[in-house]
């Protein structure tokens, strides 16, 4: 059979590829055809019927004849000789699309001026296209109690619902939680009479959502729900711990109860053809053309996502997914979608701040601020703690600061665990390097081996791309962690169990002739993605970097936050210039400094933890913070006694913060909505955006270039254009190869009879500052749980459900346990979402004793 097909659709000749859907091969000839269950990122349904045409093809002796019935485009596949008569030349096509507009529209409330979806609404578009002049229907509509609430921040009319399954196919197909569903039949009977009769319609099997009766559980039917709690799709007891139905342990349930829906369920708002699916954000807040609309990327990880910035009225009303197909597709986490409040909230910065005489910080004048900083940087030695959240241009201008005004490579943006280890993994494998490793890489990988990162909660949209090879079968996916988390089982993952420190040693299995030999063969050209966190095990880095080169698999480093690749790149870190030049290479510090203008600084560069400790004794005089959460740090007490000690502090941050309550000058900076710039996401790939807001506040860059003016120093980077200028001639670099790194690997930690090792990494949605505002969303997030095997929980005397306590020389710390399959004397925790584990326990890999909550009475 032929890779290419040849048909004709209204008259025109159209070639395209063998298994095409006649309604993507109109599109290819320039013809629409109307349709609402119908995209091109899900897999086709028929659902709605609105894509009805009139087709005809070859029978078996090659006679074309018509098909009896119009067909649905958008299930159909082309064949050879095949006829294709749309809407726009066949009456039947016609007359068969405005009789499935008429039946869509029998029961939908003509309520388009209050509806959020009025004005971009594909059945408002397509009736006025598509349907007729009037309705023969004449009886009452079918209504429903309304709003009904999906998940704390998703609405559902069922009125406007006219059961696409857009948002079920999403649920199940993409993210691959199933937390809505069809259920019921046809018109049905009232939902008071019993769930067996109840009419077709989206929702969840729940009766506290749906409101059906429960007559099986409660034989008086007097009740809308009945002593069952969760219910199945026929009205019986709900699985408990299915797919599909009620929550199996608290870690299944979200902060306000419900059972937990999805990372990335406000994506079946923008799908939902019709205005059935609301955010509880956005509802009745604008409408469209009220809309001031500019495209952005996200600022919560390095996924590079690109979404939408809607505004009203100089105020973000809301964010919706960008159209990215090398990137995230159409899709974003809901994160990315709903968590935008942060940059205008009541802790907002607008003007600069000092500290008085009586210890207060007082608002003062810009001139005054900075004046305030030149002459503390005359006084002694600077270090500079910029945060892993900066654009590149913010990143760069950071560094040329350090280096021409601070004299000193004492910077470095990573507040999190580090090490020299990672100092020079990043500087062979990493800095430099431009487009690595693609999403499309990583889909067509054939296998992809995960270590110290769980994409689910770190990297959202990386997670989607991996599901979506899964799901394809062209692609499998193992993974290196000591717990085997939902984002596991969603990536239907080979899980290699591995206890805290003993990463490097599981790494070093995959070879031939090991019993990882499978994965060793399968991994050859396959491709190894590795998280930030696996520099919490000395050893890990450097035993990945020979995996990579003995399967010949490609590697890629993917960090957790949006700036620190641009970081990486920009030379934010110590001994690292910008795009990989080395600072104890003479030819790189002499080809810096013919662009720069000036002599580069060559001493050796503290890292960010020992700037803290420099900073505690006095041998750092001057600390500069940008945006950082001393919670990032794996020991928050000792980052916050070093501001403490700290002679002179300036923070440049967006929002008052713990750092600005310890700053000397604070000095206000614009959010990514007020100004324009450029991420580099996890690939290398440049993500520039827009400035969504009017406004006057300053970026990093326009800040430390009016102080570097104070200093007599020309940063020559008071515009953009004199950047970019500067920046594309430093990119034509050629990186020089320099040794991986060879790390041993220290002995393991041996816990006590009652001790457990602490495993942890932070979840999508948790406490950080960016989801200040956020309720909604917060309110969506897993509720915190400690995982331990079966032995572990029984040797500490524990059943699921009960509360356990940890306790460290930090602190102690409880949660509910849920016993699961993972290495005994490990417990795995969430390390921000409402434990702080970093304050209260210690680090990655931390001994803790484990005991039973006792309960006073």
């Amino acid at each position: 059979m032929s890779d290419q097909v040849t048909l004709t659709i209204d008259g025109a000749e159209v070639t395209v590829p063998a298994g095409t859907l006649i309604i993507r091969a109109a599109e290819q000839a320039g013809i629409r055809i109307p349709r609402f269950c119908d995209h091109p990122l899900l897999k086709p349904a028929g659902a709605c019927r609105q894509c009805l045409v009139d087709v005809a093809a070859p029978d078996r002796e090659g006679n074309v004849r018509p098909f009896p019935k119009p067909q649905a485009s958008c299930t159909m596949t082309v064949m050879p000789g095949m006829i294709v008569n749309t809407q726009h030349t066949s009456e039947v096509a016609a007359k068969a699309q405005r009789g499935i507009m008429e039946f869509l529209l029998i029961n939908h409330p003509l309520d388009c001026p209050v509806c959020d979806k009025g004005g971009e609404c594909p059945l408002q578009n397509q009736a006025l296209a598509n349907g007729g002049d009037g309705s023969r229907f004449t009886g009452a509509k079918r209504v429903y109690p309304k709003p009904v609430t999906l998940t704390s921040q998703i609405l559902l009319d069922r009125d406007r619902c006219i059961l696409c399954q857009r948002c079920v196919r999403f649920a199940k197909q993409i993210a691959g939680d199933p937390f809505i569903d069809l259920q019921g039949r046809g018109g049905g009977s009232s939902p008071l009479d019993h769930h067996l009769h109840m009419g077709e319609q989206i929702g969840s099997f729940d009766t506290q959502v749906l409101g059906f009766a429960d007559t099986d559980s409660n034989p008086s039917g007097n009740e809308l729900t009945g002593t069952n709690e969760y219910a199945g799709p026929a009205g019986l007891p709900g699985v408990i711990g299915s797919t599909n139905f009620g929550p199996a342990h608290p870690g299944e349930t979200d902060e306000s109860g419900r059972p937990f829906a999805s990372y990335f369920s406000g994506n079946i708002i923008q799908i939902c053809p019709v205005g059935a699916l609301t955010s509880a954000q956005y509802r009745f807040r604008s409408r469209p053309f009220d809309l001031v609309s500019t495209p952005s990327v996200t600022e919560h990880d390095a996924s590079g996502a690109a979404i939408r910035v809607d505004v009203r009225r100089g105020e973000v009303t809301r964010r919706l997914a960008g159209e990215d197909a090398a990137v995230n597709e159409e899709w974003i986490s809901d994160k990315d979608r709903f968590a935008f409040t942060w940059q205008a909230g009541d802790a907002r910065l607008r003007y600069p701040l000092v500290r008085n005489s009586e210890g207060n910080l007082v608002e003062t004048s810009w001139d005054d601020a900075l004046t305030r900083v030149a002459q503390a940087m005359d006084r002694g030695r600077s270090a500079f703690l910029p945060g892993g959240r900066l654009t590149f241009e913010d990143s760069y201008a950071w560094a040329k600061f350090a280096r021409l005004v601070g004299q000193t490579n004492d910077i470095d943006h990573r507040v999190r665990d580090l090490s020299a280890e990672e100092n020079q993994f990043l500087a062979s494998q990493v800095a430099g390097t431009g487009l690595g490793v693609t999403y499309t890489d990583v889909e067509n990988a054939g296998q992809v081996l995960l270590v110290g990162l769980e994409p689910e909660d770190e990297c959202a949209t990386l997670f989607l791309r991996l599901r979506k090879g899964v799901t394809a079968g062209k692609l499998k996916v193992a993974t290196i962690a000591s717990v085997r988390t939902p984002g596991t089982l969603k990536l239907s993952a080979n899980w290699l169990q591995a206890a805290p420190g003993t990463e490097p040693e599981m790494i070093e299995a995959i070879s031939a002739g090991n019993p990882f030999a499978d994965l060793a063969e399968s991994l050859e050209n396959g491709v190894i993605l590795v998280g930030e966190r696996a520099v919490s095990t000395p050893g890990t880095l450097s035993a990945l970097v020979r995996l990579a080169e003995r399967t010949n698999a490609r590697l890629a480093w993917v960090p957790r936050r949006a700036g620190e690749r641009g970081g990486v790149e920009a030379g934010t870190m110590p001994n690292l210039l910008p795009f990989g030049r080395r600072a104890d290479e003479v030819a790189d510090r002499a080809e810096l400094s013919a662009v720069w203008g000036a002599e580069l600084p060559v001493t050796t560069g503290r890292d960010a933890v020992a700037i803290l400790e420099g900073a505690a004794s006095s041998a750092i005089t001057n600390l500069f913070v940008g945006g950082v959460d001393l919670r990032d740090f794996t020991d928050p007490k000792a980052a916050r006694e070093a501001l403490q000690a700290a002679e002179f502090v300036v923070s440049l941050e967006v929002n008052r913060t713990e750092v600005t309550e310890l700053a000397d000058v604070v000095l206000p900076v614009a959010p990514p909505t007020e100004k324009p710039g450029t991420f580099i996401n996890w690939e290398g790939r440049l993500r520039p955006f827009g400035q969504a807001l009017s406004a006057t506040s300053l970026d990093d860059r326009q800040v430390l270039s009016r102080l570097a003016a104070l200093r007599g120093i020309d940063l020559g980077l008071e515009n953009l254009k004199a950047l970019y200028a500067e920046v594309n001639d430093l990119m034509e670099h050629e990186v020089e190869a320099t040794n991986a790194p060879n790390v041993p690997v220290p002995p393991l930690p041996s816990p006590a009879e009652n001790q457990v090792v602490v495993a942890t990494h932070k979840q999508l949605l948790d406490d950080a500052l960016t989801l200040a505002g956020a309720d909604d969303l917060r309110a969506s997030a897993r509720r915190p749980v400690a995982f331990v095997s079966a032995q572990t929980a029984a040797n500490a005397g524990v059943k699921s459900g009960e509360q356990i306590t940890l306790t460290t020389e930090r602190g102690s710390l409880s949660l509910p346990v849920v016993v699961a399959t993972m290495p005994n004397k490990v417990i795995w925790v969430p390390q921000n979402n409402g434990t702080n584990v970093y304050e209260t326990l210690g680090g990655h890999g931390t001994l803790a004793t484990l005991s039973a909550l006792e309960v006073t009475k």
